[in-house]
C-alpha cells in the first residue's frame, strides 16, 4: 500500500525492502503490523464465503470443467467484496496513518473499527464502500484465475491421498494459485489502493476509477500499475500456500472420518482421484 499510493515527486521508498528497512527504524517493528485488526477480523468470514461459494457454485454448474472452475471462483470473488472493501479499506487507512512516525503525532484512528466507524459518520454507507467497484472489478477474475489454477495444478501434480508428498504438492499449487490470481487484475489493485486513500490529508485528487488511471499513467508512466508488485507476490505465495492446503487437507480428513459421498464441497472434490 505505502508503495502504491507514494507520491512520485517525493518519494520515502525506493523499493519493498527499502520500504521494509525504513519502517521498522522509522516505526519500529510494530509498523509493519499497522492495520492488522481489519484483516483479522474480516479474512475469516471472507475465505468461508469465497470456499463456499466456490463449491456451491461448482455443484449447480455441474460439470468440472475448465471454465466451470473460472466461473465458479469468479462466483465466489465477486460476493466476497461485500466484506473485502471495507476491509481493505479500513487497513489502507490504517497502514498510512503516521507514515515515517515513531510515535504517531496526529491519530485519527485507534483502530481498523474506529476507523470504519468515523468513516461512516462522515461520508455514510458510500464511503464505506470507497472502492467498492475496483474491488468488484479485480476481485471477480482474479479468484476465477486463483480455483483454475489450483485446479490445474493439483492434477497436473497428481495430488493423491495416499501420496507421501502431497502436503508439499498442494503447498507449491496453492503458492502458485496465489501468484497467477494476484499478476491476473494487479494493476486494479494500484487503483483500488489510489482511490481507497485518496482524501487522506483533506485531499482528493481522483474522480473515479477512469481518472485515477488517466492521472496514474500521465503522471507515472506504466510502471505505476507495478508498484508494490514484489511485496504483492512474496506475499501471496506462503499465504495461498497455506489457505490451500489447509482447505483441502481439512476436507480429505472430513471426508474419510465421515464418509462423505464423492463430489463433496471444497476446491479438488471433482479431481480424478481420492482426492
Amino acid at each position: 500500500v505505502r508503495l502504491q499510493v507514494q507520491n512520485v515527486d517525493k518519494p520515502l521508498y525506493r523499493g519493498t525492502f527499502h520500504c521494509f528497512q525504513s519502517i521498522i527504524k522509522q516505526e519500529t517493528a510494530f509498523g509493519l503490523y499497522k492495520g492488522i485488526g481489519s484483516p483479522m477480523m474480516g479474512l475469516t468470514f471472507i475465505n468461508a464465503l469465497v470456499f463456499g461459494v466456490q463449491g456451491n457454485t461448482l455443484r449447480a454448474l455441474g460439470r468440472d470443467t475448465p471454465l466451470n472452475q473460472f466461473l465458479a471462483g469468479s462466483a465466489a470473488g465477486a460476493i466476497q467484496c461485500v466484506i473485502c472493501c471495507p476491509m481493505e479499506l479500513a487497513k489502507t487507512r490504517m497502514q498510512l496513518q503516521g507514515t515515517g512516525e515513531y510515535k504517531l503525532k496526529t491519530k485519527n484512528y485507534k483502530n481498523s473499527l474506529d476507523c470504519l466507524i468515523k468513516i461512516y459518520q462522515k461520508e455514510g454507507l458510500r464511503g464505506i464502500n470507497r472502492g467498492m467497484v475496483s474491488t468488484f472489478i479485480r476481485e471477480t477474475p482474479s479468484f476465477g484465475f486463483y480455483f483454475l489454477t489450483y485446479d490445474c495444478m493439483t492434477r497436473y501434480l497428481g495430488c493423491e491421498a495416499e501420496d507421501s508428498y502431497v502436503i508439499p504438492k498442494l503447498l507449491f499449487s496453492g503458492g502458485m494459485s496465489g501468484i497467477v490470481s494476484w499478476l491476473s487484475t494487479y494493476p486494479m489493485d494500484v487503483i483500488k489502493s489510489r482511490l481507497q486513500a485518496d482524501g487522506v490529508g483533506g485531499v482528493t485528487q481522483y474522480n473515479g476509477i477512469l481518472d485515477c488511471v488517466r492521472k496514474s499513467y500521465r503522471e507515472e508512466g506504466w510502471k505505476v500499475f507495478t508498484r508494490g508488485l514484489t511485496s504483492t507476490l512474496l506475499r501471496a505465495f506462503p499465504v495461498n500456500a497455506a489457505t490451500f492446503a489447509t482447505v483441502t487437507v481439512f476436507l480429505m480428513y472430513m471426508k474419510s472420518e465421515d464418509n462423505l459421498p464423492e463430489c463433496e464441497p471444497g476446491p479438488v472434490i471433482h479431481q480424478p482421484s481420492s482426492l
